[in-house]
């Protein structure tokens, strides 16, 4: 997870990564169903119905031009939304929270046509969605998406 403006030195080592695994890798992207799956075997959640955080997550999605490619013609986001619960195995997220999140709510927001996903409160939790999704051939012609998957990888 991006959280800091890239210098020109963290750039040049996205495309020295990118130069090196990008023949290395094959599309593997998971479904949306199977990124809520994931989640839902992995953590407790509690659905939200939060039109104000959805609308955030539609609005930012449209305003990616890569995202938006993923958006079949005709389509329009679908998001749904979830709270993960500081109990049992989300207890560990949240005790793992980075300083510029302590002491929020983890929530996450899943668009159901594209896989595009957006998480507030765990730069762990958004780590290990975008490792378990995967990259697609689109993916895998940019850069920053092949350094974040290999990064990933070799946690």
């Amino acid at each position: 997870m991006l959280t800091e403006m890239p210098t020109e030195e963290m750039i040049s080592k996205w495309k020295r990564v990118y130069s090196e695994y990008r023949g290395k890798l094959k599309p593997n992207r998971k479904s949306s169903y199977e990124l809520v799956e994931y989640l839902k075997n992995s953590y407790p959640l509690k659905e939200m119905d939060d039109r104000k955080f959805e609308n955030m997550v539609t609005e930012e999605m449209m305003e990616n031009d890569f995202s938006m490619e993923k958006l079949e013609k005709g389509k329009t986001p679908r998001i749904v939304s979830f709270k993960v619960l500081n109990i049992g195995d989300g207890e560990r997220l949240y005790k793992k929270q980075d300083k510029i999140f302590k002491g929020l709510d983890i929530i996450i927001g899943i668009d159901m046509e594209t896989g595009y996903f957006h998480i507030e409160g765990s730069s762990i939790l958004y780590d290990e969605l975008f490792k378990f999704r995967g990259l697609d051939e689109q993916d895998l012609s940019n850069y920053f998406l092949v350094y974040e998957y290999v990064k990933q990888m070799d946690k």
